[in-house]
């Protein structure tokens, strides 16, 4: 297929991973090593997309430091156009986390307050207005404020862009509550699930309390648990096949939003679109990255091959 124009506008930082190379002793000191990296759920989603071939532009903020050019040279050596806001006088956001030996997070910091500076008011900036009205699909991340999320999902509605989100974490997905109705996907995870559909709801429930929130269609991840993903009325479910080394699970709920969006362009329908998410969150847990920079459209092809069909929920 040819590549559409996307536009991703929200995370793209300095991701530093720590990693314990055996049991974790909380209160201890941990033999470990450090990883640095690129990320950010936009940025992450953002180079996936353009390694399948689409035209992908990333807007983001930066500062005047170190960070600003590895997000930089990230952006290069996936294809993706980087625009955005600088300001010299702050750091370039970031998230440092602690890894157990198996990949998973143990704790994570987020120095992310660089974002509250992407306004919605700079949203009418001459530039960003022109490139986000020709654009083919629209992706944010709950790392932006809540009113400028609300601005962009609404007069891309207007427009017909359809508009998906990342919801980052359980306190940042609160963010999207009011621009629900907007937009046409949000991807989360379990506990930002909840986070929308109340703390005491049912895990198959939650599609249908979103729905009455206004959301269209959404995926939820849950790890080696069956993912949900649901649109125009239909619910999937899917375990995603087990993986015998995980490489890093950083940055494969990203991956998932890239896969569903990459066949939500493509004309798929919604068994299309969880299995193409699971194969391309696949690849991303099998790597070291937060981006598998191996992707391509022959690779994605042969592993969705090996996901079987999902089960109708609804």
């Amino acid at each position: 297929m040819s590549g559409a124009r996307i536009v991703v506008i929200g995370g793209a930082h300095v991701d530093r991973r720590g990693r314990i190379f055996s049991t974790t002793r909380p209160g201890a000191s941990n033999p470990g090593a450090w990883f640095e990296e690129a990320g950010g759920g936009g940025f992450n989603a953002a180079r996936a997309l353009s390694l399948l071939g689409h035209d992908v532009t990333m807007i983001s903020v930066a500062g005047g430091d170190s960070g600003a050019a590895l997000v930089e040279a990230a952006a290069a050596r996936t294809g993706v156009r980087l625009n955005g806001f600088t300001f010299l006088d702050r750091q370039t956001p970031s998230y440092t986390a602690i890894l157990e030996a198996d990949g998973n997070l143990v704790i994570a910091l987020a120095d992310m307050a660089l974002y509250d500076l992407m306004t919605a008011r700079r949203l009418k900036v001459n530039w960003l207005r022109d490139t986000l009205e020709t654009a083919d699909f629209i992706l944010c991340d709950a790392n932006l404020p809540a009113e400028t999320i609300e601005m962009l999902a609404t007069e891309a509605a207007a427009r017909s862009i359809p508009v998906g989100a990342i919801g980052i974490s359980p306190a940042k997905i609160v963010r999207l509550m009011p621009s629900l109705p907007a937009l046409d996907f949000v991807f989360m995870n379990e506990a930002e699930a909840r986070t929308l559909a109340g703390p005491d709801s049912d895990t198959l429930e939650w599609p249908k309390q979103l729905r009455a929130h206004g959301l269209k269609g959404g995926a939820i991840t849950r790890g080696m648990k069956p993912a949900i993903l649901w649109r125009e009325g239909s619910i999937v479910g899917l375990a995603p096949p087990a993986v015998e080394t995980i490489g890093d699970v950083t940055g494969a709920g990203d991956a998932f939003a890239a896969g569903a969006i990459d066949a939500f362009l493509a004309g798929g329908n919604i068994s299309d679109m969880m299995r193409q998410a699971t194969a391309l969150a696949r690849l991303t847990v099998l790597s070291p990255l937060a981006v598998a920079e191996n992707v391509n459209r022959q690779l994605l092809s042969e592993v969705v091959a090996l996901v079987p069909q999902p089960e109708m929920l609804d």
